[in-house]
């Protein structure tokens, strides 16, 4: 089970396109995360784990993207499920 979310989606979103933007211009582009993260109050990393899923679930950046992983997991949610139900 997932842990419980500690920013509001808004301020995700909000925070990810801030630094996404902010790391396309290239005079702005070093120590974005961590000035937007401090400006908000949200955690460098957290920002920067949202920005990499952001960039990867576009294209920009290689990885599976979000609404892959979360298909790869039902599939191994359900393979689990048939795989007890035989030996059963």
């Amino acid at each position: 089970m997932p842990a419980p979310e500690k920013y509001l989606d808004e301020l995700r979103e909000r925070a990810t396109r801030l630094a996404v933007e902010a790391r396309r211009d290239p005079a702005g582009a070093v120590g974005a995360i961590r000035r937007i993260a401090d400006q908000l109050g949200i955690h460098p990393e957290a920002l920067r784990m949202w920005v990499k899923r952001a960039e990867t679930d576009a294209g920009d950046r290689p990885g599976i993207t979000s609404s892959d992983a979360e298909r790869i997991a039902a599939l191994e949610r359900e393979n689990r499920e048939l795989r007890r139900r035989t030996r059963s």
